[in-house]
């Protein structure tokens, strides 16, 4: 009887085997690495209605992040500032910038600016600006040095991973609460050490809480 198959497909059959069970690990080690990132475009600017810079308006004058989100340390949201913010300094300097314009009609129509958010997290996840600022976590921990980005750009992947390496260590990231809005701010003393007894003043959760799925996933 004649042979239906060339000798080689013999084989093409394994390495074809072998294939599948090379790249469907990868493809799926990939696509994990994709779904945990959510940190594409790090330290890219997003394209916003007004280019507004916080190294000018926080690093040169030093406007505190409370003037413009008047919510940051009493919700989950930090809040954006409505037009009537940008207004308050902005209808006595710089009155006719083309920059500003959008800000001026804005304020003239009653519509509020679309802002693109630059740190979005997936709806799966809860995060409370004001517990972490409770606690001692800076703007900084996430931000990176907001008030040096002329352009808010995104610093840190802020993945599931990103944010356990805070919640299994927090006594490396936490400082005085009177220190949380300020940037340049740098512990004197050793900072695990001093971190520690800050964990302990502060009443933060244990590790095993801090770590549990339903701290973030609710």
């Amino acid at each position: 009887m004649a042979q239906i198959f060339h000798p080689s497909t013999n084989t093409i059959a394994k390495l074809s085997i072998v294939g599948v069970l090379l790249v469907v690990p990868a493809l799926g080690a990939a696509t994990y690495a994709y779904n945990m990132s959510y940190g594409l475009n790090l330290r890219a600017p997003v394209d916003q209605p007004v280019p507004f810079s916080h190294k000018h308006h926080v690093g040169d004058d030093g406007i505190d992040c409370r003037y413009c989100h008047t919510s940051v340390e009493k919700s989950a949201f930090a809040g954006i500032p409505p037009t009537y913010t940008c207004m308050s300094c902005h209808s006595q300097i710089w009155t006719d910038s083309p920059l500003l314009e959008p800000v001026r009609e804005s304020f003239r129509t009653n519509r509020p600016l679309v802002w693109a958010r630059v740190h979005d997290l997936p709806d799966f996840v809860y995060f409370n600006h004001s517990i972490h600022i409770k606690k001692g976590v800076s703007c900084v921990s996430c931000h990176g040095r907001i008030d040096e980005q002329p352009l808010t750009a995104k610093q840190h992947t802020l993945s599931m991973r990103w944010c356990l390496n805070c919640h299994k260590n927090p006594e490396k990231f936490i400082r005085p609460r009177e220190q949380v809005f300020n940037m340049a701010w740098t512990p004197a003393n050793a900072e695990e050490a001093d971190g520690a007894r800050l964990v302990r003043e502060y009443h933060v959760l244990n590790k095993f809480q801090m770590t549990n799925c339903s701290t973030c996933h609710r």
